[in-house]
């Protein structure tokens, strides 16, 4: 019961989104907000004020207080003047989303969005709201803000920043005026490592496949080789032909462990889906910091041995985008 009244005040939302506040799939930047695109109602402090001069003004007619009148008149016209302000404080705002960098699954993403103040006045105290999330700033006279607005992620896959709130309650509290948009922005949620995974299968045979595999570097001395034109003098082995030798040139090279075949289907069969993917994340952390190189096969897809940050960036957005799982937007503003 509580699934289905959950899933039927979402449907009721999204429905008075796209009635109301005209909310439907996402918006082209730069989203700039129009007239129309902005709403005032009066916040919790603003009602208890018009609760508090309804009194003060039945007060003043019971008594035939004139100073009564003035003071309720002026609290009057001073909130009314601030729905005017609370409304120009968003009037003419444009926005449009910037980046969102990858973040592993139980860490927080970062959207940011970039909000352009074409009027030479100053814009105080607006506040972004999505995902239950908030972040106030605040913009300069014709002056751009960069904001980041930080949301939790608890799933894999694709998160979508969503309905996002732009609003204020400047110049004093008792007006609030907001605008709703869905700007184009998502950012990609990598599966969370596992914390302390097994090490990832060893293939391979004879000394390759046990000691590792040699690699041009600089690390340690290898040996001699042929001189060629375009070695460096550094590396002459001018020892060996002072002695009457041939030139040769001293060889470094760097030792590392050897190519690992990161496979889906070899992990264990007691693994979930979402496991397997957590393992594997950690394995190609593990080889990436091990200077190793890696190849990645998962159901319909391979990707080919590798390493680096691009690399890198290639096997975890595999990972995070296998089964396309679809991020739930998360509790609305």
């Amino acid at each position: 019961m509580a699934v289905t009244a959950t899933g039927l005040l979402s449907t009721l939302r999204a429905a008075a989104d796209r009635w109301l506040f005209r909310i439907g799939p996402v918006e082209t930047a730069p989203i700039r907000l129009v007239q129309r695109r902005i709403y005032v109602l009066p916040t919790a402090a603003g009602l208890a004020f018009a609760g508090a001069l309804l009194a003060m003004l039945l007060a003043s007619i019971n008594y035939n207080l004139s100073l009564g009148y003035g003071l309720v008149f002026l609290l009057g016209g001073a909130a009314v003047a601030s729905i005017v302000h609370a409304f120009r404080n968003l009037l003419g705002l444009s926005i449009r989303p910037a980046r969102c960098m990858p973040v592993f699954c139980g860490d927080t993403a970062g959207f940011v969005l970039q909000i352009d103040n074409p009027r030479p006045g100053r814009r105080p105290a607006l506040r972004l709201r999505a995902h239950g999330e908030l972040a106030d700033f605040d913009i300069g006279p014709a002056q751009a803000a960069s904001v980041t607005l930080p949301c939790p992620t608890h799933h894999r896959g694709e998160l979508a920043l969503g309905r996002t709130v732009l609003e204020t309650t400047w110049p004093l509290g008792l007006i609030r005026a907001w605008s709703v948009f869905v700007p184009e922005l998502n950012c990609l949620v990598y599966p969370a490592p596992e914390p302390a995974p097994p090490a990832p299968p060893e293939d391979g045979e004879g000394d390759e496949g046990r000691h590792g595999r040699l690699r041009d570097g600089d690390d340690d001395f290898a040996g001699l080789r042929a001189h060629r034109s375009a070695d460096s003098p550094r590396h002459v082995a001018w020892k060996v032909l002072a002695r009457g030798g041939p030139m040769l040139t001293k060889q470094y090279a760097n030792w590392s462990g050897q190519d690992l075949q990161l496979d889906w289907t070899t992990l264990p069969a007691h693994l979930d889906g979402e496991q397997r993917l957590s393992r594997l994340a950690a394995w190609v952390l593990q080889a990436e910091q091990g200077g190793r190189r890696y190849a990645l096969a998962l159901p319909g897809s391979a990707i080919e041995l590798g390493q680096g940050p691009a690399h890198l960036q290639r096997c975890l957005s595999a990972l995070a985008r296998f089964g396309s799982p679809t991020a739930p937007r998360g509790r609305q503003p």
